[in-house]
Formats: structure tokens, sequence, C-alpha cells
């Protein structure tokens, strides 16, 4: 089953952050609070969104973590999914598609016409999971990030 995120459910998410942080080998990267994704999921001016996927007993297994982009070739929103974790002991059980459906489910009812996200060259059995639901690589783009020094450096400190 998904649902959406309560505000009582920020705890889990995080522990669930940092489980992917370690699985994607940079447990480091995983600096955020409670209070931060508090505020970005259910502050004033929600900048993210996120499902849990939940057993028939309640128990989070899972989540995806959201927000919209603008694409301004088609003049529309769509979604970007910043992480997609499923906990290792329950892989294979549907809940990494479930999630992706509610995602797609998103898209068609608002009219959004692109769900993206990246995924690790080296991640093959999740490569393998997407490209199996019909999700196709964009070779053709490089991801480029500034952080830490070389951000506040551009940006003037």
């Amino acid at each position: 089953m998904i649902r959406n995120a309560v505000v009582s459910d920020v705890p889990v998410i995080q522990a669930m952050i940092r489980e992917l942080a370690e699985y994607e080998k940079v447990p480091h990267e995983a600096r955020a609070t409670e209070e931060q994704l508090r505020e970005a999921l259910f502050g004033e001016r929600p900048a993210a969104f996120a499902h849990l996927a939940v057993t028939a007993e309640g128990e989070a297994v899972g989540f995806s973590l959201w927000f919209l982009s603008f694409s301004t070739w088609r003049g529309v929103h769509g979604i970007y999914l910043e992480d997609l974790y499923v906990r290792p002991g329950v892989r294979g059980g549907g809940h990494g598609k479930a999630l992706l459906r509610e995602l797609a489910r998103i898209c068609v009812e608002r009219g959004y016409e692109r769900l993206e996200w990246s995924v690790l060259k080296w991640n093959e059995p999740t490569i393998a999971f997407y490209e199996a639901l019909g999700a196709r690589p964009q070779d053709e783009w490089s991801v480029y990030r500034l952080t830490d020094g070389a951000l506040a450096e551009l940006g003037g400190e």
C-alpha cells in the first residue's frame, strides 16, 4: 500500500535516507536533519513531497521523495524523483513499482508530462528494474552539480 507521508513519518524517512546513502556508498552525504525534512515536506511552503510504501501491518518499508519540475519545451510541470528507496528485506515485493505507479498516476491526473530521476551507473539491479517498467536513460545529457566551496565561490559567499 502507498500513502502520503505525514509529519510523524519524518524520523522513518530520515532513517531510510541514511540507509539509501549507505547503499549508494556516500553515508557522509546524508546530512538532512529531521527539522529540515519536516520544514521541506510540511512547512508553510513545502518544497518536496513524500509517499511511503507500507505493509499490511503498517510498517514503512520504502519511500519516494519528489518535487515539481518544469519543462520550458512542453510548457508544463513534471515530477523529479529525488529518491526512491525500498528496504533490502522486502525488495522484489512490488513496493518500488507501487511508488512509481503512484507518481505516474499523479502525473497523468495533473497533466504533467514527465517523470524523471537519476540513477547511479553502477546500480545495475535498479537500472534493470527501471527499464523493465519502460523507463529509458537519457544518455545525451550529463548531470552537473555545484556544491560546497564551488557553490559558495560562484554565489559570492
